[in-house]
């Protein structure tokens, strides 16, 4: 009796001490993730200027969980997601091995460093996006562990070492990525039994071997482009019958595979008949002259085609009211400067080349803005393009504060934001390098070639593209939310679609060159009330801009504030409007379809979302600028409006909420 009376006792103990033990490991993991992060934060934010909201209270014992840090994601009061892509961090990723219940780690284009080695303890991963990043070492073999793994990005990295063929056990994997590195050794046999995955980058490493026709086959020739050791099936160099694919030898010592093929090759010659022997060598010259040839006169055709659109003569065409100096300019193929410094200023470490090659470039006008002319220049290598603006201003600063300004530009790195990649400076000349985006800009896509035949802008596709330029937008408000600096010029020849349709605003920081009382002005975006009085660019103003923008995309209807003297092909008929104040004359009470684009009705089941984001434009288009929004809210009102179904089913939202790639969200 008394032996069951205490084991009765101990478990009543047992039962009450259980939930306490359970808060207090729980407390303790959420107070190791905490930890994690703010060591995270010492070692890549040294100045605590990029996370400078990452901060802690002692008194209400607050986390990481409990008070809402930039990127950080948590469920169950445990950090699951870590989202802070260009944010220019520095610094190892070895902080983060502890957190192991991290599910998605975005950190792209940023400048990490170290080795990825310290994510193999984080278990739990389903997403990473760590490209363009300084990122060292091999890919760890411990890396199958991450069983959970839909998609990896080590893009535009320093890696280097074998492909491990481990990474076959990740048997959920979508995505692999390692293009722009330098990963040697041959492509693993066991990647075709990875039988989910859709998309596959290999391309611009030292890979060499066979490369398995079964993989070529399923992802084409851009996946393993840029490997020079790789052979295989066409276009790829055939592989040689007579020696085996090349390995890595264990003992260097050991007999190297150069003695087979020697051998092999006097074993050929020793059997060839010496006539034989004359008429391949014979066969062999005439085909080389006939290649080359062609090739000679295929490049003088090109350079006699080109070489009158030069980038450095479209320059110096313009350059007579600088009297003397657009000679000498002119004469030293565009290097000519009374400041005596002639180089291009590069943000980027990676893909840089000399003013002299930028002059060199065949050009082509893409358009003339207030701002400047834009040129569309391809280097000689003929696989650089850039897009080159040149300031129409001679002098709109001096040196220090032209230099400042474009520190500024530069440091942005944002997925929908044009980059800029370098910038000229001279006494009567500035040039500013960007990306060039291959698809032309929303304004076309909404109002070119308007009529028969045009192919309409479906609504998906607008409200991709609103997203994108709301998400650029965003980031350039929060980036400068402490100094306000606007973007000034908001409209929708400045959203422009990347490579894979991605929406980008371009021409940020511009307004920084021009006198503020002057900038309104000379402008062409649209412009909100308060501006006609004030002469002043803001962040507000930017906010109403954009709502005119989703107005626009809306209506199908171009704004009168906004004279672009580039509507090509817009239907003579369609008059320009004030739209704020044309929709809601139309509107008045209640909505009606004769608000939006004739072009969208034809399309079902969308009205719900038509009148959503109508009511999202005209919350920005509010004429009381401390009642708009901020673009930050703007983001989160649009995403509210849509969410699109993906094949990966639970997993998507996780993937959605790390603002991941946009290639990441649309390969399915």
């Amino acid at each position: 009796m008394e032996v069951f009376r205490f084991l009765s006792l101990l478990l009543l103990l047992l039962l009450f001490l259980l939930p306490i033990s359970l808060s207090l490991s729980t407390t303790a993991d959420v107070d190791g993730d905490t930890a994690a992060l703010s060591l995270f934060r010492s070692q890549t934010d040294t100045h605590g200027i990029l996370l400078s909201n990452w901060t802690l209270s002692s008194i209400t014992h607050s986390t990481a969980c409990s008070v809402p840090w930039a990127g950080v994601q948590c469920t169950n009061n445990r950090v699951t997601g870590l989202s802070l892509p260009s944010l220019n961090l520095r610094g190892p990723l070895d902080s983060l091995s502890s957190l192991d219940q991290l599910r998605i780690l975005d950190l792209r284009d940023n400048r990490l460093n170290g080795t990825v080695l310290p994510l193999v303890n984080c278990t739990n991963l389903k997403l990473i996006y760590l490209s363009g990043n300084d990122l060292s070492g091999s890919i760890p073999t411990e890396i199958s562990s991450l069983t959970r793994l839909l998609r990896i990005d080590l893009s535009d990295n320093n890696l280097i070492g074998p492909i491990p063929d481990g990474i076959s056990k990740l048997t959920r994997l979508l995505t692999l990525r390692l293009e722009n590195n330098e990963i040697s050794g041959e492509i693993p046999q066991s990647l075709s039994s990875l039988s989910q995955i859709k998309q596959l980058n290999l391309s611009n490493n030292e890979l060499y071997g066979h490369l398995p026709e079964n993989i070529a086959q399923k992802f084409g020739d851009k996946s393993f482009s840029g490997n020079k050791g790789l052979c295989g099936s066409s276009p790829l160099p055939a592989c040689s019958a007579a020696t085996p694919p090349l390995t890595v030898q264990s003992n260097p010592s050991s007999l190297p595979t150069t003695t087979i093929i020697d051998e092999t090759k006097k074993q050929t010659h020793r059997g060839l008949h010496p006539a034989a022997i004359v008429a391949i060598v014979i066969a062999n010259s005439v085909l080389l002259l006939v290649i080359a040839s062609f090739l000679i006169a295929y490049y003088c055709g090109k350079r006699s085609v080109t070489s009158n659109s030069k980038l450095g003569s479209e320059i110096g065409k313009g350059r007579s009211s600088y009297g003397s100096e657009s000679r000498v300019y002119a004469n030293n193929g565009g290097g000519g400067d009374s400041d005596g410094n002639n180089k291009l200023v590069f943000f980027d470490k990676k893909k840089k080349f000399e003013l002299e090659d930028l002059l060199r470039a065949s050009a082509e006008m893409l358009g003339k803005g207030s701002l400047g002319t834009v040129y569309r220049a391809v280097l000689d290598d003929g696989c650089t393009v850039v897009a080159v603006k040149r300031l129409k201003d001679a002098n709109p600063c001096g040196r220090k504060e032209f230099e400042q300004y474009m520190d500024v530009i530069g440091k942005l790195k944002h997925q929908n934001v044009v980059k800029l990649r370098a910038y000229y400076y001279a006494k009567e000349e500035k040039l500013l390098v960007y990306d060039y985006l291959p698809n032309g800009s929303l304004h076309f896509l909404l109002h070119g070639n308007r009529g028969p035949g045009r192919i309409p802008l479906d609504w998906t596709t607008r409200i991709s593209l609103a997203l994108g330029a709301a998400r650029g937008l965003a980031r350039i408000h929060e980036e400068h939310k402490t100094s306000r600096i606007p973007h000034g010029n908001i409209r929708s020849s400045n959203v422009l679609l990347d490579k894979n349709g991605v929406a980008c605003i371009s021409d940020f920081g511009l307004s920084l060159l021009l006198n503020p009382a002057h900038a309104t002005a000379r402008l062409g975006g649209y412009k909100a009330p308060e501006q006609f009085e004030t002469k002043r660019l803001s962040q507000k103003a930017d906010i109403y801009s954009f709502g005119i923008l989703l107005l626009e995309l809306l209506t199908g209807k171009a704004p009168s504030i906004y004279p672009s003297p580039s509507r090509i092909g817009v239907d003579e008929e369609e008059q320009a409007v004030d739209l704020p104040k044309w929709v809601r004359s139309v509107v008045r009470d209640e909505w009606t379809a004769e608000v939006f684009d004739q072009e969208l009705l034809r399309y079902k089941n969308i009205e719900e979302e038509l009148v959503s984001m109508l009511h999202v434009a005209m919350t920005c288009v509010t004429a009381q600028p401390e009642k708009r929004p901020t673009m930050v809210e703007v983001v989160k009102m649009i995403e509210e409006i849509r969410v699109e179904m993906s094949p990966i089913g639970e997993d998507y939202e996780e993937s959605r909420n790390s603002m991941s790639p946009s290639v990441a969200t649309t390969e399915d």
